[in-house]
């Protein structure tokens, strides 16, 4: 089927069947993300970090604060793999606009893990200290 056509069905569902295709789409991008370096990092880091929030996090909104960290990171490393993605996508040839593009992005992955860092030994701080 045509790729066209194919997105105009998708956008002619309702309800559970849109619901349950747009899930599936979800699980596609996240097996794709496997393939990613960064993101398979990130998701084995966040098999030990999630769990450890539960234990260093002294009540509801510090576990939350912890865990959502790390969940961040993950959806911005999501985004900017998208970016990167999309800007190959369109040309394979070197541009200034690609460049600054994927340059944002990166630098937004960055932010999301100084942050992630941050909260994460500010917690282990006041635990030991």
């Amino acid at each position: 089927m045509e790729p066209a056509k194919d997105l105009l069905r998708h956008k002619q569902r309702k309800g559970f069947v849109r619901l349950w295709h747009a899930t599936m789409f979800s699980f596609a991008g996240l097996k794709d993300a496997w393939n990613e370096t960064a993101f398979r990092q990130e998701s084995l880091a966040a098999l030990l970090l999630i769990p450890c929030a539960f234990w260093l996090g002294q009540n509801w909104v510090e576990t939350t604060l912890l865990a959502g960290s790390v969940v961040l990171l993950m959806v911005v490393e999501l985004l900017n793999t998208g970016i990167e993605a999309t800007v190959d996508r369109i040309s394979p040839e070197w541009h200034p606009l690609s460049r600054r593009a994927k340059d944002m992005g990166s630098a937004a992955v960055l932010l999301s893990l100084l942050l992630c860092a941050g909260i994460w030994v500010a917690a282990l701080y006041q635990k030991m200290f």
